[in-house]
Formats: structure tokens, C-alpha cells, sequence
């Protein structure tokens, strides 16, 4: 349960942030709801995130994986459900988003994605446990532009998850509109393996 209320005082900056998050997300983000307790926050959130979607030097998949580790790691249901939607939406392999809580357990990924999510993990515990041989082979695989865009999209999301996680904000349903029913994932697996 949220630990704000999430009917703020109706600005005209939450009318605004309600009407184009309806239109991107076809719902109003609950961390925005919270946020517009404090206007200046929910403006300096919303510049910032309108920033950071203009990072362009690392693969998206791969910033969505270290995303989603930062948030598995910080335990942010709002994140993780947030985060499969968004990245299924744009056609990333649903396993890979399914199994992240448990990546190291997974055959689904490739030894990059095994180490930005190794590198995420080590970032988002306190204190850091970043190691340099990770931090080399991380460099040396992607270029010093998109390690520092890692390091930084990591970071954004140590933020996001801890601001959620802290103000109570859960699940908002989103992997829901995008996963398989049950019957029909068992039908699919079914006519694979037939």
C-alpha cells in the first residue's frame, strides 16, 4: 500500500502529466500521482526522465536488462512490472524479461548480459561491489560511451526504485496486458513442441 496518498492536489502540471501519460502508458503512473504532492519534485522528475530517454550509446536490451536487475535487486514491484511491459512493448524476448530475478539460474542469456547484470547487481548494493575486472570486460565489450551510459542508467534506476519502493508504490498491472493467459501459453509450448 502506498504510503502517500495518490490523489494529490490537482494542478495543472498533474492535469498535464495525467493527460500524456494516459496517452503514452494508456494509464496514469502511480509514481507521478505521488510525486505531484510536491510539484517542483514532479517537475524535475519529469525533465530528468525526458533527459535520460535521449541516451542513445548502449543497446537497449541491454540497458533493460541492467534496469530491471537494479529493480530485482531493490525488490521494486512498480519497476519490474513497469519494466516487462515497456520492454515487451518494443519486442524484447519476454524470457529474458521473465527470468531476470533469477538471470544467474537462466540459460536465456548471453555472457554480456550476464555481466551488465552482474554490474547492476554490483552497483545497487550497499556499498558498491563493482569489481574491476568486471568493470574491464564491460568497458572493453561495449566502449568507454556506452559503459558510462550503464553506469549512469543503473544509477537513474537506483533512484526510481528506491523512491518507489520507499513511498509503498506497487504493481501497477502492466506485464499483465502483455503476457500470455495460462491456456494460451500452453497451447503455444504445446504446438512448439509438436
Amino acid at each position: 500500500m502506498a504510503r502517500v496518498s495518490l490523489t494529490p492536489p490537482r494542478t495543472l502540471l498533474l492535469r498535464c502529466a495525467e493527460w500524456y501519460s494516459r496517452r503514452t502508458y494508456g494509464k496514469v503512473l502511480d509514481p507521478a500521482r505521488a510525486l505531484a504532492h510536491n510539484p517542483r519534485v514532479l517537475l524535475g522528475d519529469l525533465r530528468f526522465e525526458q533527459s535520460v530517454a535521449k541516451w542513445n550509446k548502449l543497446d537497449p536490451d541491454l540497458k533493460a536488462l541492467a534496469v530491471m536487475a537494479s529493480a530485482a535487486s531493490i525488490g521494486c514491484s512498480w519497476c519490474m512490472d513497469f519494466g516487462h511491459w515497456e520492454n515487451a512493448e518494443r519486442g524484447m524476448d519476454r524470457r529474458k524479461l521473465h527470468d531476470v530475478p533469477v538471470w544467474r539460474e537462466s540459460d536465456a542469456y548471453t555472457p554480456a548480459e550476464r555481466d551488465v547484470m552482474e554490474y547492476a547487481e554490483a552497483m545497487t548494493a550497499t556499498p558498491p561491489t563493482v569489481d574491476d575486472d568486471l568493470a574491464a570486460r564491460l568497458r572493453s565489450r561495449l566502449g568507454e560511451p556506452a559503459f558510462v551510459e550503464l553506469t549512469a542508467m543503473v544509477a537513474v534506476e537506483n533512484l526510481r526504485s528506491r523512491i518507489n519502493a520507499a513511498l509503498g508504490l506497487t504493481s501497477q498491472g502492466f506485464k499483465d496486458s502483455c503476457d500470455l493467459p495460462e491456456a494460451e501459453r500452453g497451447g503455444v509450448a504445446g504446438a512448439a513442441a509438436g
